[in-house]
């Protein structure tokens, strides 16, 4: 895949994991892409661990949009638990 459509996936699934976790976040589009980017290199790199499956195939393909999507949930996750220390 090439970048483009990674940016486009990481932009996607970062706004399906935002509208899946309910509460505010700071950040906009830029931050969205970034967390679904990251997010989706660790789903694809925990589903190769953990399932020992290659979850990242294609752009189309079902298997990219879950790993991508449950890894940027854990990103976010993790976003907020360090920036919701770091405002209080």
């Amino acid at each position: 895949m090439g970048i483009v459509a990674w940016i486009l996936i990481g932009l996607l699934a970062g706004a399906i994991a935002k509208a899946l976790t309910p509460g505010r976040d700071p950040g906009g589009c830029l931050l969205t892409i970034v967390i679904g980017i990251v997010g989706g290199l660790l789903g694809g790199w925990l589903g190769k661990v953990i399932f020992g499956v290659d979850s990242i195939k294609g752009f189309f393909h079902l298997s990219t949009w879950i790993a991508a999507v449950v890894g940027s949930v854990i990103v976010l996750l993790v976003y907020r638990l360090v920036t919701g220390r770091r405002s209080r």
